[in-house]
């Protein structure tokens, strides 16, 4: 049989059952629709991760403090609630480790923090004026807190864009204003530009103010939350994460490494970490939509026995004047793929638009990537050979004589 042929068989064959075939097509698309549209969920989720933590500063090494674990534990309880971190730690750290390109102290702790008429309860960051570089944060308006400020204990705040807007307003300028935190009078000195993000740790929603004005009038106390390290090159930074952990260990006189009273990340260990976890997230995600796929593949067959059954004297009649076994299989199977085919290609739009519409009601991150386009394809194609190879084999293998007696 002519390939021409053939696509001309397909195409009646599919047109003369508009209602079943439409069906059959129905689940194919909403299998692959779906697989797209998780799987671009599952990558928009993951690149939002990877961007978020890449904007909070490059080549970034993380020190945190940890209760001291015991010995044969696991498990570091409390890391950031503990109290093992000093400015001398972070002297030390400057002064004796290679490699090393800024360095920033910090303590982190919420307030609620009020203007005139409004308040609300975030994160207050007590730091120096390195951290604005080893953190990427970048002024928007005014300026970051100064060396001066730092010396001389200044209470002077520069707000994050969510706070900002909590506190006067969209797009005010609160430069020179006043705010309370924990009901002592900090000037609003700036304000850094949105990086976005949100939740518990959106690095729009605090306040940066000297770290010595922290100590002094907040928390009353010598201990630091983290230290932030940028190393000079991102090849370096396991090599800067170990001497780091070599000169704390030392300096907390602690000999057994799996009881140190810290705990250090680097930025590649991070991201590491989150692209692992996201992209199980998304496996996941296609797993279960790919359900859906399989029903359509036996909705597929299930239409394929269905036309076997309904066209024996068709195919006994086909046989009699001297199509042969692979003409009548070709044909059938022919016919899943083109349904298959059509499923597909409707599926991929409609993956694309649920992701595009996702994206825009729900303010959540998608990317609809080659990839997933490809591989519902593939899958479409597939599921058109699997499922219709039975069907188009049971009519190939009818007995001419048997055939043309059905009634």
């Amino acid at each position: 049989m002519l390939l021409t042929d053939l696509a001309q068989e397909t195409y009646l064959a599919i047109k003369s059952n508009k209602v079943r075939s439409s069906l059959t097509i129905l689940g194919i698309v909403i299998g692959i629709g779906s697989v797209i549209a998780m799987i671009s969920i599952g990558k928009g989720t993951q690149k939002s991760i990877e961007s978020s933590i890449q904007s909070i500063g490059s080549n970034l090494i993380i020190v945190s403090p940890s209760f001291q674990r015991n010995v044969g534990s696991s498990v570091s309880a409390g890391r950031g609630s503990a109290q093992t971190l000093t400015i001398d730690d972070a002297e030390a750290i400057a002064n004796k480790v290679s490699g090393i390109k800024s360095i920033a102290s910090d303590i982190s702790k919420r307030y609620q923090i009020t203007s005139k008429s409004k308040n609300t309860n975030t994160q207050v960051v007590g730091t120096e004026t390195a951290y604005a570089t080893v953190r990427n944060v970048t002024i928007d308006l005014g300026n970051f807190i100064t060396d001066q400020d730092y010396k001389a204990q200044s209470k002077v705040a520069v707000l994050g864009p969510t706070t900002r807007d909590d506190l006067f307003g969209e797009n005010v300028n609160p430069v020179g204003q006043k705010i309370k935190i924990n009901k002592i009078e900090f000037k609003v000195v700036g304000v850094t530009k949105s990086k976005g993000g949100s939740g518990m740790n959106n690095q729009d929603d605090m306040v940066y103010i000297p770290l010595t004005a922290a100590k002094a009038y907040l928390s009353g106390d010598k201990y630091l939350s983290t230290i932030s390290i940028e190393s000079t090159d991102s090849n370096n930074l396991t090599i800067v994460q170990n001497q780091v952990s070599e000169l704390l260990l030392d300096r907390h006189k602690i000999i057994n490494a799996d009881q140190a009273d810290f705990q250090i990340m680097n930025q590649a260990d991070i991201v590491a970490t989150a692209s692992s976890v996201t992209g199980t997230f998304t496996m996941l995600l296609a797993a279960i939509a790919g359900i859906s796929l399989v029903v359509g593949g036996i909705g597929i067959m299930n239409m394929m026995l269905t036309n076997v059954t309904e066209r024996t004297r068709e195919i006994g009649l086909r046989k009699a004047i001297g199509a042969k076994r692979d003409d009548i299989s070709n044909q059938f199977l022919a016919e899943s793929i083109m349904l298959t085919f059509i499923g597909g290609v409707l599926g991929v739009a409609l993956g694309w638009s649920v992701a595009q519409l996702i994206s825009k009601l729900a303010n959540i991150s998608t990317d609809v990537s080659m990839d997933s386009v490809l591989l519902a394809f593939g899958v479409s194609a597939l599921i058109g050979i699997v499922f219709g190879y039975y069907p188009a084999k049971r009519a190939a293998k009818l007995n001419p004589i048997d055939a043309l007696r059905y009634e």
